[in-house]
């Protein structure tokens, strides 16, 4: 089976999004489409904030499921609160990872997500594949 997957993030704290690819390409038995908006992706030259989350919406729509990095940032994060609320509108699950390490987390990501994991590949593999 192939999930079709859209990872928010911020442009900013892309690497943060690298990592949870590799992750994520390392597991053997995940077989996924990524549909989230990568740093060079032609969005970015969206002429304003409407067109911006239209094309986001657009991307996320194909997605079964929205994983959140719940980092601190994400709560000051305008995008990722944009994210959460399409996510919700259309009805994806939405599962937030709490970066590896972490001592403080994101509590708005957190308490709308379906499912709240640790930075671990089988957590977030396993929350992947219940829905």
């Amino acid at each position: 089976m192939i999930y079709n997957i859209f990872i928010s993030h911020s442009w900013s704290y892309s690497d943060y999004y690298d990592k949870l690819k590799s992750l994520l390409d390392s597991e053997s038995s995940l077989y996924y489409r990524d549909y989230s908006v990568p740093k060079d992706a032609p969005i970015h030259n969206a002429k304003n904030d409407r067109e911006l989350r239209a094309a986001i919406k657009n991307q996320m729509q194909h997605a079964s499921c929205v994983l959140i990095l719940a980092g601190v940032y994400s709560t000051y994060s305008k995008w990722i609160n944009i994210e959460i609320n399409l996510a919700q509108e259309m009805g994806k699950r939405i599962i937030a990872i709490e970066p590896w390490g972490s001592e403080r987390t994101s509590t708005v990501v957190k308490s709308n997500a379906n499912k709240v994991v640790k930075w671990n590949t089988s957590s977030i593999v396993n929350a992947i594949k219940g829905y």
